[in-house]
């Protein structure tokens, strides 16, 4: 069986809780979609959890114009930690989720409206044109130009997730994961130095080398309309010894916690990791229900320890109280799924 990436299919976000956020990133990105809710015991990531299951809650969020969807994560029997001192750009780990936009000025002027905090002015360079903002829990979020959509909605200006800023202490080994494993072969900047655009963020003042990559190909199958083109930046600190970001804390914690891919393949990708110096470190059996969906999922540590997920999705909610459900495991996985499916989604989207 081959190995495809149909695209990031979400990255999870640690909260104290899940309702209330998935309330806030309705509201200020259009993630009103409800793909799934699910409240259970969380077994299998012990090992990211201080050695211990712990119940939890998850709820799966997308935006119908396109883009990845934001997991938001929430302990239901501990107090989730925020990390020792603020996360500054260069530190490693995840730093911030890139949120795409057709309109960039709109996009803007509508967050800034809603009273979020928006950090520094409208960049515009060579490889992308963008602003920072901060969400009420403190995360980092880059709203970026994009030009592909998949729905139109004209009352949010953004769409959904479109990759995310990395942080890393060498970029070259680095990309033995993220360019030779998940495609991220196509270089569209890279610099190095003190850079003023970055002054208004923690850690913006760090000389740094930053190297934003996409993928040379479309990406094809499946949910691949939906979930779009996408970047991930990594950004490694050259002034000083940068920390982690996740450092002493648990996996479900403040802030971002994973990227996850959205796949198929399971063993053949597990294979190739291996011999890349990438070995699955947890692994779901091949049916774990996730909600209302189900699938099969596993987890990696890329070389500086951030959590990459992987999902073979199985089953996807269309409208549970009608009991319609989407089976993708007999599909061929080439094929995108018709649009109008796709768009059925929508039927889970809760109003705010």
């Amino acid at each position: 069986m081959e190995k495809i990436i149909y695209g990031i299919q979400q990255i999870g976000v640690g909260v104290c809780d899940a309702g209330e956020a998935f309330r806030m990133y309705g509201k200020i990105f259009g993630m009103d979609v409800k793909v799934f809710d699910d409240s259970n015991t969380a077994t299998s990531m012990a090992p990211y959890m201080g050695g211990a299951p712990h119940r939890k809650r998850a709820i799966l969020a997308a935006n119908m114009q396109g883009g990845s969807c934001c997991e938001i994560w929430q302990f239901a029997d501990r107090k989730p930690q925020p990390p020792a001192a603020r996360i500054a750009i260069g530190d490693l780990g995840i730093y911030a989720a890139k949120i795409k936009t057709q309109n960039i000025d709109k996009a803007h002027a509508t967050l800034k409206s809603q009273g979020c905090r928006i950090i520094g002015d409208i960049v515009r360079t060579g490889g992308e044109t963008f602003f920072f903002m901060e969400d009420a829990y403190g995360n980092q979020w880059q709203i970026t130009e994009a030009s592909d959509r998949f729905g139109r909605r004209r009352s949010a200006p953004t769409g959904g997730v479109c990759g995310c800023i990395i942080g890393v202490s060498n970029i070259d080994r680095s990309l033995r994961l993220y360019r030779d494993v998940l495609g991220y072969d196509r270089t569209l900047s890279d610099a190095t130095g003190v850079f003023p655009e970055l002054a208004p963020l923690e850690g913006g003042r760090r000389t740094l080398r930053r190297l934003l990559l996409t993928h040379t190909e479309k990406r094809q199958g499946s949910m691949a309309a939906l979930l779009g083109h996408s970047r991930i930046e990594l950004v490694q600190s050259l002034s000083d010894l940068p920390a982690r970001i996740f450092e002493g804390r648990f996996w479900g914690d403040l802030g971002f916690i994973h990227l996850c891919f959205d796949i198929h393949g399971m063993d053949a990708l597990k294979n190739e990791c291996a011999a890349a110096g990438f070995p699955f470190t947890v692994e779901s059996d091949s049916h774990f229900k996730m909600g209302e969906a189900a699938g099969h999922w596993s987890y990696l540590e890329d070389p500086d320890g951030t959590l990459i997920e992987f999902v073979e999705t199985k089953k996807i909610p269309l409208m549970k109280k009608w009991n319609w459900y989407l089976n993708l495991e007999n599909r061929n996985p080439h094929k995108p799924l018709p649009r109008w499916l796709i768009n059925a989604l929508a039927l889970n989207r809760v109003k705010m």
